[in-house]
């Protein structure tokens, strides 16, 4: 641990969030705007689902933690939305299961601190047709698509507010570029530049409008050694 504290901002999820600071990610977008504010945390797992992130909830965020995080941006959803393959392996993860994973999460993030604050993302759209162009010959039935993508994003927004937790909805929010579909990804499914920008202007439009106290706000928080040099 250096010093000073700063503070912690995680980023938990599949590999929406372990990719985020390539390609002009929306991770990287936040670290710069944060620099010398706030510590940006990664904890991206591709392939990941919400039931292997339940499995990892107290080794993730221990409750006994000297620090525990301010901020935890939170996204699983994606890879739990596939389809079901026949021999029951990958990532699907059933609807109602998927509700109660996310429900786990967040009740247990809750519990870190009073002011431990979070933001659930929604899961995104996807360009069904770049993934059948990218997996031609290895996939048969296209295992991702746009209609099962809400259906899970729309739940977990439901659960989000329910909870009263903050939540972006990504799946509206991408689709409001007209473009979107040839713009916002590198491969059909995880954000190009475009896709990212779109993402980090949602999670500062939320700190904005937040009415946390302390605001988390990127332009409330103190810089660190802010004074000039002698």
């Amino acid at each position: 641990m250096v010093g000073p504290s700063r503070p912690q901002f995680v980023l938990f999820g599949s590999s929406i969030v372990q990719y985020c600071f390539s390609n002009g990610g929306w991770g990287a977008i936040l670290a710069d705007l944060y620099s010398r504010k706030a510590d940006i945390l990664v904890r991206g797992y591709a392939g990941w689902n919400s039931r292997r992130a339940v499995q990892v909830l107290e080794q993730v965020f221990p409750k006994d933690a000297a620090i525990q995080p301010s901020l935890v941006i939170v996204y699983f959803g994606g890879n739990d939305s596939m389809r079901p393959n026949p021999l029951g392996l990958g990532p699907h993860v059933p609807l109602p299961e998927y509700i109660e994973n996310t429900r786990k999460i967040a009740t247990h993030l809750q519990s870190l601190s009073e002011k431990t604050r979070i933001i659930f993302l929604s899961a995104p759209p996807v360009n069904e047709e770049q993934i059948r162009e990218q997996l031609s010959g290895i996939i048969g039935e296209l295992n991702r698509t746009n209609k099962l993508c809400k259906i899970y994003s729309d739940a977990c927004l439901e659960l989000c507010r329910e909870m009263d937790i903050k939540a972006v909805d990504l799946c509206t929010s991408i689709q409001k570029r007209k473009d979107w579909e040839t713009t916002c990804f590198t491969d059909g499914i995880h954000f190009s530049s475009e896709g990212s920008k779109i993402v980090a202007e949602e999670i500062l439009k939320v700190l904005k409008e937040a009415d946390w106290e302390p605001s988390l706000q990127w332009n409330s928080l103190a810089t660190e050694f802010g004074e000039d040099s002698p």
